[in-house]
């Protein structure tokens, strides 16, 4: 595999191919997925097109205001969400799937009541990590 075959577009992912196909997100090593306005935190693998990250945000923290221009997925595995997107206000219980489209500003907090963990998923136009929005 080449240099830019094996490369990931967020420092610290681990690259799917090349004979790695299955991967027990549990015990992979997890990386800071929102550093500087967010407490996401977890393993993420990046193929060519999609990146998945099975991500922990503990209880009262999470993702301030930000965006990324690739869109993205959740689905809440556990804990409570309580999210913004483009404005729409929800709170999020596990089961729950949320979208999120490119270049728009969302925000997602864990209830103060117990620890959130979602799968997310995002197209590899972008790494995992956004840009915060500068307050107003």
């Amino acid at each position: 595999m080449s240099d830019s075959q094996s490369a990931t577009k967020t420092e610290g992912a681990i690259r799917a191919g090349n004979g790695r196909y299955v991967f027990e997100m549990a015990k992979l090593q997890g990386i800071d997925a929102g550093t500087g306005y967010s407490t996401a935190h977890g393993p993420v693998v990046e193929g060519d097109r999609i990146q998945i990250g099975l991500i922990h945000f503990p209880r009262g923290t999470g993702g301030k205001p930000h965006s990324h221009p690739n869109e993205q997925w959740i689905y809440v595995m556990q804990g409570t969400l309580d999210c913004e997107v483009d404005g729409v206000k929800s709170r999020v219980t596990p089961g729950s799937l949320v979208y999120i489209p490119a270049n728009v500003v969302h925000s997602a907090i864990a209830t103060p009541d117990q620890d959130a963990v979602f799968l997310t998923a995002k197209d590899t136009s972008h790494g995992i990590i956004g840009t915060a929005v500068a307050p107003s």
